[in-house]
């Protein structure tokens, strides 16, 4: 349980690290994210999690 409350905070600190640093291309960045269509934006997501979950197994073992 502490290492998902650690991943958590981990998470938390770098998603904000962009707005934090770099708030107008955090905002053009996000502005332009949220033109894409909603099978891009699908496509991306699944993506990341693959990546998270190859990343975590990986790690694991």
């Amino acid at each position: 349980m502490n290492e998902l409350i650690i991943a958590l905070g981990l998470l938390l600190i770098f998603e904000g690290i962009g707005p934090a640093l770099f708030p107008k291309a955090w905002r053009e960045m996000i502005s332009q994210i949220a033109q894409q269509p909603e099978n891009q934006l699908k496509k991306i997501g699944t993506g990341l999690i693959l990546v998270g979950a190859v990343i975590v197994l990986w790690m694991h073992y």
